[in-house]
């Protein structure tokens, strides 16, 4: 049997979510495996064992209407000049606006009834294809969505109108100018949305780049001697030697087997300080090598490597997630089938009990669905959401749609990785403990020494000691990966680094930095993280508003015990690796809904199991583009005012809604009656337009604080 292999092709056409679940439901019927469809990015990935099967899978997919193209990372796209939805934005308001000039210029072409048959059609002919699709599936699906709203009132006044244009019925029943305005608007509001979020990479593409690293190949030529040969991470097999340099990515996992260094595995374990390794220790690909030199054996490459089975996780718990359905949908879902009996009814009490002749029982029924689709249910939301995020992008935060700004009201967690996060990144002097020895002294002593380094502890404690006076010495030393050796004018040896130049004379393995004179122990530097000013106001303002906070770091107990103490922080979690973090975000969501602060690799799973993931600017690539908030400055007071905008957002999307309905909810039973003026219904639905426009804009003065 042929392994199976995994594929994302690209597809064009999805509208909404129930076009991504038709084509997840006809996959999955057809037997593909690990099905996993995501709208936002129009990307559809399954397994397949041969090339016939693919095959078949991109012919099922195109003949659902959508427009398959396989990935090529060899290639780079070419970026189309204008999106789908621009281009049929564009055509449809060409053919829209005269239609709409004629409800107040006088000219006679534009309200003869065949030129404005003409005008509607292809407007007409772009909306059916367009909405009609997911306007079919979510009535099959039997939870009818807006999209069926907007197809169902279009189509109502396309018919109600072409029939009164061919039985010359009069201008009461030329509603051309309702199509027309109903596609256009609707597009208009999902371009502004599309305008609204920013288009990112899948999350796990980034992960995949991080694997592309050339990596040095130690071979042994005719002559018996080493060479180095440079070669893909991707082409390494299992018990490959391989050189890694200071400042190096390490290209897959294994073991060294020759020299030592420190380690900053920060992105997978969330450990703030570089790892002191040497031989027959373990190493990580992916992570950096920031002192030192080591010569390590390939121990998992491929699929096998940690950083490959994190992309895996990243990739299942993904396909987990659930899409939140749009609000307009939600009501949409009740509204319709309301609105097709009213309809129904309408007909059958109109000829079965008043005796109406069948066309105008037929046309009044019509006319309710003519009614029923307001053009302000397509701007509700995203003008909400275009002058929300576009408020809050002045100020650092990017927030990528209105399902974000809808969802984060609803966390009930909110969950903090340590190192970059709620820490600078940077660390500070917590004590020197001192043996024997004047402290100004040995701060000199230090100073002197550790200038001489790149380690970052090296570069943390000169920091702290910018005021300090250097002791001179005649001679220094540095042993990668070990520490800096001093000799004095007076023939005084001062050595400082890690534990291991002092184990032979304390016990005390906490400290960061350990201080020799002529081979005995004189001070210990112990360094605590930098935490972010405004982080305390941060975790203050989310308790406050009933939202439980949570410490999740891979960094040690101490560590996240004392940082949790200062912040006041509820909960904490520590020692955890990526995968253990997303067991914790699995656990947590069964009591709620959880927002996730990250910064890194060893946060991608949580970050993609959590509802919310937020990244700030510092952030890797792959936690920024994962993330549905991003907070631009690295500032952790922004995340209130995202809360706050959020808040105040979802007020104006309700208000705009219930205004959009309010005028169907009093012209309905006038159309019900036969008192449909078609130029009275034209002028409420645009003041419904301009109220709904003008409200969004109130978010602009909105208080912050």
């Amino acid at each position: 049997m042929q392994k199976a292999k995994n594929i994302a092709l690209t597809v064009e056409g999805m509208n909404c979510t129930n076009c991504a679940l038709g084509i997840k439901k006809n996959l999955d019927k057809n037997g593909f495996q690990d099905v996993y469809v995501n709208f936002s990015a129009n990307e559809v990935s399954f397994s397949y064992e041969t090339a016939e099967e693919k095959e078949n899978a991109i012919k099922q997919i195109s003949a659902m209407g959508y427009k398959v193209t396989e990935d090529n990372e060899e290639l780079e796209p070419k970026k189309p000049k204008l999106s789908a939805i621009e281009k049929k934005f564009y055509f449809t308001i060409i053919f829209t606006i005269p239609l709409l000039t004629a409800m107040f210029l006088p000219f006679e072409i534009l309200h003869n009834p065949f030129f404005q048959l003409a005008l509607t059609l292809p407007v007409f002919i772009v909306g059916l294809f367009h909405f009609g699709k997911s306007a079919f599936h979510s009535v099959k699906s039997g939870i009818p969505n807006m999209d069926v709203l907007i197809i169902l009132g279009s189509t109502a006044a396309f018919i109600y109108s072409f029939i009164g244009t061919i039985y010359s019925l009069g201008h009461d029943y030329q509603f051309y100018e309702t199509t027309a305005s109903i596609i256009s608007l609707i597009l208009l509001g999902n371009l502004l949305e599309h305008k609204a979020i920013k288009k990112t990479t899948s999350a796990i593409e980034d992960l995949v780049k991080l694997q592309k690293i050339i990596a040095k190949k130690i071979v042994i030529n005719a002559d018996g001697k080493e060479i180095i040969i440079e070669t893909e991470a991707k082409k390494i097999k299992i018990n490959d030697i391989l050189l890694i340099n200071s400042g190096d990515k390490i290209p897959i996992d294994g073991i060294i087997i020759w020299g030592n260094g420190s380690i900053d595995e920060s992105m997978i374990s969330g450990e703030s300080l570089p790892i002191e390794k040497d031989i027959e220790n373990t190493v990580i690909g992916g992570t950096v090598l920031s002192s030192g030199s080591i010569k390590i054996k390939a121990t998992a490459v491929g699929n096998e490597t940690v950083l490959a089975k994190i992309i895996d996780f990243v990739k299942n718990v993904n396909q987990d997630k659930p899409q939140i359905q749009n609000l307009a949908d939600k009501i949409s879902a009740i509204f319709v089938p309301v609105v097709i009996l009213i309809s129904f009814l309408t007909f059958s009490v109109s000829w079965g009990i008043f005796n109406l002749t069948f066309q105008e029982a037929l046309m009044r029924s019509i006319a309710i669905l003519v009614i029923a689709c307001p053009c302000a249910l397509g701007l509700a939301i995203p003008t909400a959401v275009v002058v929300g995020v576009g408020r809050v992008s002045k100020i650092g935060i990017l927030i990528k749609g209105a399902s974000t700004i809808q969802k984060l009201l609803n966390v009930k967690f909110i969950v903090f990785d340590k190192t970059g996060t709620l820490t600078t990144g940077n660390f500070k002097i917590k004590e020197i403990k001192c043996f024997d020895k004047d402290e100004t002294e040995v701060k000199s002593i230090i100073v002197g020494l550790e200038k001489h380094s790149s380690h970052p502890i090296a570069s943390s404690i000169l920091h702290e000691m910018k005021n300090i006076s250097e002791k001179e010495f005649t001679s220094v030393t540095e042993n990668k990966g070990i520490g800096i050796l001093g000799k004095d004018s007076f023939g005084n040896i001062y050595e400082i680094g890690s534990y291991k130049i002092a184990k032979d004379f304390t016990n005390e393995t906490n400290g960061n930095a350990y201080l020799l004179e002529n081979n005995k122990l004189i001070a210990i530097v112990y360094l605590q993280d930098e935490i972010k000013p405004e982080a305390k106001k941060a975790i203050e303002f989310f308790k406050s508003q009933g939202v439980k906070t949570i410490l999740l770091s891979g960094d040690n107990e101490e560590k996240c015990n004392d940082l949790s103490n200062i912040l006041g922080i509820n909960d904490v979690y520590f020692e955890k690796q990526p995968l253990e973090k997303l067991q914790i975000i699995s656990e947590l969501k069964k009591h709620g809904e959880i927002a996730m602060v990250g910064d890194g690799i060893n946060d991608a799973p949580a970050l993609a199991k959590a509802d919310i993931a937020i990244s700030l600017s510092n952030a890797t690539d792959i936690a920024i583009q994962s993330s549905q908030i991003i907070l631009l400055k690295g500032n952790l007071e922004l995340l209130s005012k995202a809360y706050l905008i959020s808040k105040n957002t979802m007020i104006i999307i309700k208000q705009n809604l219930f205004w959009a309905f309010f005028y169907n909810i009093i012209a309905i039973p006038l159309a019900a009656t036969g008192m449909l003026n078609p130029m009275i219904a034209a002028a409420s639905m645009a003041l419904s337009d301009v109220f709904v426009v003008l409200n969004s804009l109130r978010l602009q003065y909105k208080k912050l604080d």
